[in-house]
């Protein structure tokens, strides 16, 4: 399963409890096809005290969410938008809003 988005990409919440936040993609889960996405679909966990956290206790972290509950975010556009792909002159393919045909 190939996926169109990459890490850093931004993009914009369809469905959940966070619907219509835009976030930026932080790691890719191609096997899964998740992603996880910034500040989007925070859950409390509760971990036990480690060598690494003495502490223990309760901690928020981002959990993934599925590539169809996503769309790249295009800044021209303002909003969440399909993507095609160009070819360019100098032989590169492009990624490109289908709105607009900005390059993303």
């Amino acid at each position: 399963m190939s996926t169109y988005l990459k890490k850093d990409d931004v993009v914009i919440t369809l469905v959940g409890k966070d619907k219509g936040k835009t976030g930026k993609i932080l790691k890719v889960l191609r096997d899964k096809n998740k992603v996880v996405v910034e500040k989007i679909n925070i859950v409390k966990r509760h971990v036990k005290p480690t060598q690494i956290n003495p502490q223990g206790g309760i901690i928020e972290k981002e959990m993934p969410i599925d590539v169809s509950n996503v769309l790249l975010y295009c800044k021209k556009c303002q909003k969440g938008v399909r993507i095609g792909k160009k070819l360019l002159e100098d032989g590169s393919k492009a990624r490109v809003c289908k709105k607009c045909g900005e390059i993303l």
